[in-house]
C-alpha cells in the first residue's frame, strides 16, 4: 500500500508544471514575456505572468517585473523599488471598459486613502487610450518619479506622483481584493 501511495504522489509531482524562476522568460496565452526589462538604468526581473479572463474571455496576458522578487504580494507592493506591469491585450478594449476595471480594483484595496489618491486616479484614468488586440499597456513605478502610465499608442508617457498610488494601483493585482485570484498568483511565479 505505502509503494502504491508513494508511486501515485510521485507521479502527480511530475504531472504538476513547473514554474519558470525569475527573471526567466516566460509565455502566457501565445505572449512571450522576456526574463528582464531595463527602467531608469536598473534591470527588473520577471516575478511571474498571468492571464486576465472575464466569464469565458480571454482579455490580457499580463507580466510582473520586479528589481527584489518574491512570492509576498505585500512584500512586492510595499517595497520602495521599480516595478512594471506589462499588459497585452488579447481582445479589443475600449477606454471605459479598461478604467472601470482597474478604478473598481483601485477604490477595493486603497480603502479609506482613497478621498487623497481620488484626483491622482482621475489623472491615470484619463490617461488610458483605448486598445485594439495586439496592443499594450505599461504601467512603471519608479521611487522619487511616480507612476507612469505608457501603451503601443501614447509613447509619451503620463506619470502620476506618489509612491501611495503606486501601492493603490499595484493592489490591484496584488492586494487584498485582487482584480482575478488566479492573475495574481500567476503574477507571483506561484502558477
Amino acid at each position: 500500500m505505502k509503494a502504491t501511495l508513494s508511486a501515485v504522489a510521485l507521479c502527480l509531482l511530475f504531472a504538476l508544471p513547473a514554474s519558470a524562476a525569475p527573471g526567466e522568460a516566460q509565455e502566457v496565452a501565445g505572449v512571450k514575456f522576456p526574463g528582464t526589462a531595463k527602467v531608469e538604468g536598473k534591470e527588473l526581473k520577471l516575478n511571474g505572468v498571468g492571464l486576465r479572463k472575464k466569464m469565458m474571455f480571454k482579455v490580457y496576458a499580463v507580466g510582473l517585473y520586479v528589481e527584489t522578487p518574491s512570492q509576498d504580494a505585500a512584500a512586492l507592493v510595499s517595497a520602495d523599488e521599480s516595478k512594471r506591469v506589462r499588459m497585452y491585450m488579447l481582445r479589443d478594449l475600449d477606454k471605459k471598459s479598461i478604467t472601470d476595471a482597474i478604478v473598481e480594483g483601485f477604490k477595493k484595496n486603497a480603502g479609506d486613502k482613497l478621498p487623497a489618491l481620488q484626483e491622482r486616479l482621475n489623472t491615470f484614468a484619463n490617461a488610458i487610450p483605448d486598445v485594439k488586440k495586439g496592443e499594450e499597456i505599461i504601467l512603471t513605478y519608479v521611487p522619487g518619479s511616480g507612476t507612469s502610465v505608457r501603451s503601443t499608442k501614447v509613447t509619451e508617457p503620463i506619470s502620476v506622483e506618489g509612491k501611495d498610488f503606486a501601492d493603490a494601483l499595484f493592489s490591484v493585482w496584488l492586494g487584498k481584493s485582487p482584480v482575478d485570484g488566479g492573475l495574481k498568483d500567476g503574477m507571483l511565479g506561484k502558477d
